[in-house]
């Protein structure tokens, strides 16, 4: 029988180029959109033509707790400081056994922002940082 949390991921592993930036506890925006434009053909009433134009990518943002993995991203965007290049990743998604359960190769990345801690002495909340690229599309491939 298949293990019954196969299709539950609790963290995401993130590598950019050949660099390994740790184990994410969130993975969001990882989504397409196709443009559309309308047509509407002359005397055909009963619809409009829908064309697609172009695909559009959503940003990706990972987010995590801050912790030891932290200066993995820190000295990665630290390298940028000589200039912005556009590269590719991969994100894959770790079942609770850590195994690989997907796989995205992304194309095109740059970074586009980090966010470190808010930290406020009036509320006890985990100290997290989030990372957010975007790209130019991706491919997704099975474990």
């Amino acid at each position: 029988m298949d293990d019954p949390d196969a299709q539950v991921a609790l963290y995401f592993t993130v590598r950019i180029d050949s660099v390994d930036l740790g184990a994410f506890t969130s993975c969001d925006g990882l989504s397409m959109d196709v443009e559309t434009e309308d047509r509407i053909e002359g005397g055909n009433n009963g619809f409009v033509l829908k064309l697609p134009v172009r695909i559009k990518y959503s940003n990706i943002k990972f987010t995590r707790p801050v912790g030891p993995e932290s200066m993995k991203v820190a000295r990665w965007l630290a390298k940028l400081a000589t200039g912005v290049k556009r590269t590719n990743a991969h994100i894959v998604a770790l079942t609770p056994a850590g195994k690989p359960l997907m796989t995205w190769s992304v194309l095109g990345v740059i970074p586009v922002k980090w966010q470190g801690p808010s930290f406020s002495a009036e509320s006890a909340k985990v100290a997290q940082e989030t990372l957010e690229i975007a790209h130019n599309g991706f491919t997704i491939e099975a474990a």
